[in-house]
């Protein structure tokens, strides 16, 4: 083997600069810096301490040839012009790691293939023994990259990836790679740190990921000293004397730093049952002695200033990656700003995350931002003096100024910005929610876009609430725009006294077509609510409307009150809610029409929470072309369509003002002598066709179907009483 090799060692992208410095501090100096790695002119003894002391590596790949290749045919012929012999038994297993494109290599598959096969033929015996696969645990890893036209082949010493140290193999969700969590670190200064005595802590440590790596650096132990197997133990030219020695060194380094006394590193953990796992992980990587974890929310969380201590709080808070996270985020962000603030004075701050508007809800300025990937996700870095003058002053939208020293402990403070919603909301509640006990009512508007720099509709669902966040005016930007609404989620827990967790959060745009129908989410949970008579299932989460209109709250009820031995037919009925309140106050039949399979099983759920029988029909079908083909009679008829409305099964579009005389006339041919029907839509610039008055007795009662609770808004929608004349 030649004395100088080339290697390539690859990491996450984002922290190459620093893998550079790095290998400089491991004694490897011919080096060049390219995207996710570093290349690398060096000794077989420098690629062996690259894997067992690298804490920010991926891989190191020995790279044994280069060569041009414009087919699969040449890709062939060059991996067989290698000696194999020289880095492979024949009793040996290999597999092969293929990326990249080339010219008649349809797949990565066919790639490795054409790979295997050309090693493999050379090295069959006339016996027929040859190498075989092994994919989880080969004796040779071979890496193969194709660009342009040019082939990189080479040895993956590594194995498995070298952030696998090891000693984490139970995780909860979602934990940062052990060389990323590192890099972190490193970057906020840690080892520097470290080297002084100072102490850390990690207030949501999850697997504690962090606090391993973290007491790794402080007490000198190589990151993958613990590693069995290596991609070099069955190639041919391993030394595993020169090998040994490496290992015995950092063996002695080990047992000499963890033999100083312990630093002060800590963690907390609100999920009790995370805490076995993670204690787990800390013993097994001989950390007992160094890190200590706690099971406690983030308000528990209390180092030791006022003792002299200082040091650094690192963490990876949530971002919020599904519906409805955002009001609980947005809450858990300014209250660490908050603890941070109040009982880290003189410490530093490393807060990692995918969402850094987040960030500024800590009300902390940073002093530097690194860009980083947490995988394919972009990331930043925020690192944070905790010192006063890193504090922000709590303008509107910046930061959270305390406004009563007598807050408990486990409320975040609120903005003057976000004072000013609580007041609002308060003086709302106050009224409305005296009006809704008195009406029995549980699910109610409780704001609705009150003051124009808080564009959002507040309800309430029984202990639920549900936030509806309007596009924002072209004169408002949209940072001012997001720290409103950030006010007004960080409030909303306050006043109304619910978990973070409990408040769901959409934004209400201008839905077309298909998309009023279109899934938000995956999370399937039904919240049973009640209205006056009759229970019914809402959804919160899943789609833009819950299921329930609370708007149409009145008009279900004086659907009720008429209904007692009538044929009822509701039209577009969505999830059936008059329908069934029809049904309960004695309706002899009912018949719903909608073309949404998803919100009949919802209305069929409906019906049945109630105990209503099969009388009461549901029927999927476009409703123009139903009515086309229905023949009978209704006594009470209620429409309330979209403003307009296609679907996957049919190409034509509905228009509510284009065909609302259409739709009416062929409704009120289905009308009973003496019946009713009542029409609605929630389309603003809707006009009712003049020439419908000359045919039916049309009343408008608009003003009649609009509760206490949408009187600031009464165009919500509108309602017109049909009847023969």
């Amino acid at each position: 083997m030649r004395e100088t090799l080339e290697f390539f060692v690859t990491c996450p992208k984002g922290i190459e600069g620093l893998l550079l410095d790095e290998l400089h501090t491991l004694g490897i100096d011919s080096t060049k810096e390219t995207l996710a790695g570093v290349s690398v002119e060096g000794t077989l003894e420098q690629a062996y301490r690259t894997c067992l002391w690298s804490r920010l590596a991926n891989r190191v790949l020995l790279v044994l040839a280069r060569f041009p290749a414009t087919s699969a045919e040449d890709l062939y012929r060059g991996v067989q012009a290698i000696d194999w012999a020289d880095h492979l038994a024949v009793s040996g297993s290999l597999a092969i790691d293929f990326s990249g494109q080339l010219q008649g290599v349809d797949n990565t598959h066919f790639g490795a293939l054409k790979v295997k096969d050309a090693i493999v033929d050379q090295l069959r015996q006339a016996d027929g023994s040859r190498p075989s696969v092994d994919r989880k645990q080969p004796d040779l890893r071979i890496n193969v990259h194709c660009r342009r036209g040019e082939v990189q082949l080479a040895l993956d010493l590594s194995g498995q990836s070298l952030h696998q140290r090891g000693y984490r193999l139970q995780q909860g969700a979602a934990p940062l790679k052990e060389n990323l969590a590192a890099a972190i670190l490193i970057r906020a200064g840690w080892p520097e740190l470290a080297s002084q005595g100072a102490a850390l802590a990690d207030p949501m440590c999850g697997s504690g990921t962090f606090l391993v790596e973290a007491a790794l650096i402080a007490a000198d132990i190589a990151p993958n000293l613990q590693r069995q197997h290596w991609g070099f133990s069955g190639w041919q030219q391993h030394v595993p004397a020169l090998w040994q020695r490496l290992v015995d060194g950092a063996r002695g380094r080990a047992e000499q730093g963890l033999s100083r006394r312990p630093l002060w590193i800590r963690g907390y953990e609100a999920d009790p049952r995370l805490l076995q796992p993670l204690r787990n992980n800390i013993q097994r990587a001989g950390l007992g002695e160094w890190v200590k974890v706690y099971q406690g929310e983030l308000a528990s969380f209390e180092p030791h200033p006022d003792q002299g201590q200082t040091g650094l709080v690192v963490c990876n808070p949530p971002y919020g990656e599904r519906l409805g996270d955002t009001a609980s985020l947005v809450y858990l962000y300014q209250k660490l700003g908050e603890v941070l603030r109040e009982r880290c004075p003189g410490w530093q701050a490393a807060i990692f995350t995918g969402n850094p508007d987040l960030g500024k809800r800590m009300g902390i300025r940073s002093h530097k931002q690194y860009a980083l990937f947490n995988g394919a996700l972009p990331c930043k870095l925020l690192l944070m003096n905790l010192e006063t003058q890193s504090y922000l002053t709590g303008k509107a939208g910046e930061s959270d100024v305390p406004v009563s020293q007598d807050s408990p402990a486990s409320q975040a403070r609120l903005s003057e910005s976000a004072q000013m919603f609580a007041n609002r909301l308060r003086k709302n509640l106050k009224t409305l929610g005296k009006w809704a006990r008195q009406q029995g009512i549980d699910c109610y508007r409780l704001y609705d876009a009150d003051m124009p720099e808080f564009a959002v509709a507040v309800d309430w669902y029984d202990g639920w609430v549900h936030v509806q966040e309007y596009a924002a005016p072209a004169s408002i930007s949209e940072d001012k725009a997001q720290a409103r609404l950030q006010d007004v989620l960080v409030a909303l827990p306050q006043v109304l006294g619910v978990a973070p967790e409990r408040i769901v959060l959409k934004q209400r745009q201008r839905q077309a077509g298909k998309q009023q129908y279109q899934r938000m989410d995956q999370r399937g949970q039904f919240l049973e609510v009640r209205e006056g008579q009759v229970r019914l299932l809402v959804n919160l989460t899943d789609y833009l409307d819950t299921g329930l209109f609370l708007d149409h709250r009145p008009m279900r009820l004086r659907l009720a009150s008429e209904a007692a031995g009538k044929r009822f037919l509701n039209l577009f009925c969505y999830t059936a809610t008059a329908s069934v309140h029809v049904a309960v106050a004695g309706a002899r039949s009912t018949v719903s029409v909608d073309l949404s399979k998803t919100y009949l099983d919802w209305a069929r759920r409906n019906l049945s929470l109630n105990g209503l029988s099969d009388l009461h029909r549901l029927e999927r079908a476009d409703v123009m072309q139903w009515l086309e083909a229905d023949s009978a009679e209704y006594d009470l008829i209620f429409i309330d369509p979209p403003t307009f409305s296609n679907s996957k099964r049919l190409d034509d579009v509905f228009d509510v003002q284009r065909d609302h005389v259409r739709l009416l006339d062929m409704a009120m041919a289905r009308l009973a002598k003496g019946g009713v029907l009542y029409f609605s839509n929630n389309f603003r610039r809707f006009k009712l066709d003049p020439e419908l008055e000359q045919r039916y007795q049309v009343e408008d009662i608009s003003a009649q179907t609009v509760d206490r609770d949408f009187q600031r808004n009464p165009k919500i929608h509108r309602t017109w009483r049909l009847t023969r004349r």
